[in-house]
């Protein structure tokens, strides 16, 4: 996936629940490197098709965003989302 891109899909529609890395929904799941690993499957073998799984099916009180984001949108932005973990957000 394209990081940069991902940046842009990120901020237009993940931000307003997971700005920083946050979770303003459900506190504890946060999108650090350890809470991915923890809650998310697969998550060591291939990071970025857990995250791409979880932002197009959802999970729990998050919504899937399959239909509303293209399959590239949504491997750009796991792309994005697992760069940013390794980084600490």
């Amino acid at each position: 996936g394209d990081v940069a891109a991902g940046a842009s899909v990120f901020s237009a529609n993940c931000a307003a629940c997971h700005m920083g890395g946050r979770n303003v929904i459900v506190a504890n799941k946060t999108l650090s490197k350890s809470d991915l690993a923890k809650y998310l499957k697969g998550f060591d073998d291939d990071a970025v098709a857990a995250v791409a799984y979880q932002v197009t099916n959802g999970k729990n009180a998050m919504p899937g965003f399959n239909g509303r984001l293209s399959p590239l949108q949504i491997e750009d932005v796991a792309a994005y989302v697992v760069d940013q973990a390794e980084k600490g957000w």
